[in-house]
């Protein structure tokens, strides 16, 4: 079993990108758990066709310890199984609380089941920190991917996410296997994800174009091979899925300085000098 963790910035459509690449990954045969790790709830809408998932802190709180794993667990496209931590009520307490109460909630009721080829955590925005930190800090999460574009925060916000994973690489064994950019028409957009990948010792493992597919299919609730699956778009998620199936460049990523990191942007036009 594999399992993956997707950072990146918030709005970058990392949450979009991880529900599409496991209709690509379902669709090959692979056996898929997904859990959202975003008070938002939203990372299974697509898979499940729109349904509101019920999470697993709000049926905590209305049916207590004793609950059953269909309860916060649904099937949708292709059978991947979906789950939503969810969060604390607003105001109240610390949303990164609902991913580690999910995670054990998941485990005692036995989803990890052994015939699962994936489990995908998708976690909220940048943070790396506190219940957030947990896919990578307890070891549940040993490979990450991150979700960026050739904008500037963006690529901030990845050189974040990969110091976090630098003080987890050791105890809790996970490495960084990738950049996937996710299109935001920024000139030379490609070029400058790859030249920051290199200096993180990693690589751009896949570039995924802007295609208003992708709004169309949301709109209707759906991921894109779902939607229309003959389109163009829905093989750049296809081939986006064979690629991390096939990954097998795992590293502990080199942060970059904020000077470098600059310096970066600066040398692709990003940056005023």
């Amino acid at each position: 079993m594999r399992q993956v963790a997707i950072y990146g910035k918030g709005g970058i459509g990392k949450s979009t990108t991880t529900q599409n690449l496991n209709a690509g990954l379902g669709e090959m045969g692979k056996k898929i758990m997904i859990v959202g790790c975003d008070p938002k709830a939203d990372s299974t809408r697509l898979i499940l066709g729109g349904l509101a998932q019920q999470t697993v802190l709000d049926t905590l709180r209305e049916e207590g310890d004793d609950i059953e794993l269909d309860l916060v667990l649904k099937k949708g496209f292709c059978g991947i199984k979906c789950v939503e931590s969810g969060g604390p009520e607003p105001g109240v307490g610390c949303a990164g609380r609902g991913i580690i109460t999910s995670i054990g909630l998941l485990e005692r009721l036995g989803a990890y089941e052994a015939d699962l080829d994936y489990v995908f955590y998708d976690v909220l925005g940048d943070v790396v920190c506190g219940g957030f930190a947990m896919p990578i800090r307890e070891g549940k999460a040993r490979e990450i991917y991150i979700v960026c574009s050739g904008e500037m925060m963006a690529l901030y916000a990845a050189n974040n996410i990969s110091k976090g994973i630098t003080k987890f690489a050791n105890t809790g064994g996970v490495r960084l296997g990738g950049l996937i950019c996710n299109s935001r028409k920024v000139d030379g957009e490609a070029e400058l994800v790859e030249a920051f990948a290199k200096e993180l010792g990693t690589q751009m493992i896949h570039f995924v174009p802007r295609d208003n597919m992708v709004q169309r299919a949301e709109i209707n609730k759906k991921t894109v091979i779902d939607y229309d699956p003959g389109c163009p778009q829905a093989d750049v998620y296809r081939e986006l899925a064979r690629k991390i199936d096939e990954n097998d460049m795992f590293v502990i990523p080199k942060p970059l300085k904020q000077e470098r990191l600059e310096q970066i942007l600066m040398e692709h036009g990003i940056l005023d000098a």
